[in-house]
């Protein structure tokens, strides 16, 4: 069976909960999404992050109360853009607001499970292993795409709990028959770093993997038809701008990559009056806001 059948058939059934439109959420930390054209939607909400010092990479615990405040307002279920991949911590965040069991599959070159080299600091090198160690809520974690040279420094003591389909693995047929016949019991929330991908189909800010956007989107798209997603997030800008001519051209290539995820994404997602409903009932303010947006 090759990947297009894997695709299509075994049980890739949709689920009903993610009939739904999901809110789109920006966290502009470094300015780069003003030079990417797919966020020029005004039904996005834009949540301003420049002001907060003491976040890029590493987090202390003031830094996460203010980030906290920032996103109060806001339901994990969605889809959030959260800049650089020095920002990916931040998945730990909108999970801790899940009140449910739930696994997290993440697609990322790094394992991102290094012991923190400062105390009490959440950083995007160990944010896994911190979500393990502290959300007692979180009862799985699956890494897709992680280089099998870092796999390898993953303490054994998680070996329980986290799961990995390497890269080199995925590179085979069998390896995409067991990713794809794989399933997890409960809802899910998935994280996307685009530093699994190659340096032709996105840009970033740290060493890459090999999977190209149709490879991860065939991934994706595997996930998105059998598991239950709550909610969504997406890193992997370049911050690191050296000309105007690069900071032009990662743009372009790091938009159309975001673009046809959010595609992607968005077409495995009809519930816009289900959302409506969740705000209304949750989150009032919030629900306020985005009529006015949608309105205008």
């Amino acid at each position: 069976m090759n990947k297009q059948e894997l695709l299509t058939n075994g049980r890739c059934k949709k689920k009903a909960d993610r009939e739904t439109v999901w809110p789109v959420v920006i966290m502009n930390f470094t300015g780069v999404y003003a030079h990417e054209v797919f966020a020029r939607n005004n039904q996005f909400i834009w949540l301003d992050c420049r002001h907060l010092s003491g976040t890029r990479g590493y987090c202390d615990k003031e830094g996460i109360r203010k980030l906290k405040r920032v996103i109060a307002g806001y339901p994990a279920e969605g889809i959030h853009f959260i800049d650089s991949g020095n920002y990916h911590y931040l998945t730990k965040l909108w999970t801790d607001k899940l009140r449910v069991p739930f696994s997290l599959i993440v697609f990322d070159h790094h394992p991102d499970m290094q012991p923190p080299l400062f105390k009490g600091m959440l950083s995007c090198g160990s944010w896994v292993k911190d979500m393990l160690d502290w959300n007692m809520l979180c009862k799985k974690v699956v890494i897709v795409g992680a280089s099998d040279k870092l796999i390898r420094t993953v303490p054994e003591e998680y070996g329980q709990r986290v799961s990995f389909y390497s890269e080199a693995t995925l590179a085979h047929e069998k390896g995409w028959h067991n990713f794809s016949s794989a399933y997890i019991e409960g809802p899910v929330y998935l994280s996307i770093d685009k530093d699994v991908l190659n340096p032709a189909s996105a840009v970033t800010d740290w060493d890459q993997g090999s999977f190209s956007l149709q490879e991860l989107e065939e991934l994706l798209a595997i996930v998105l038809r059998k598991e239950r997603v709550v909610g969504i997030d997406i890193c992997g800008e370049c911050s690191a701008t050296l000309t105007l001519f690069e900071e032009r051209r990662e743009a372009t290539v790091d938009s159309r990559a975001n673009k046809e995820l959010l595609k992607l994404i968005q077409s495995f997602s009809v519930f816009y009056k289900l959302w409506i409903l969740l705000i209304i009932l949750s989150h009032k303010p919030y629900f306020i806001i985005m009529m006015k947006t949608i309105c205008s």
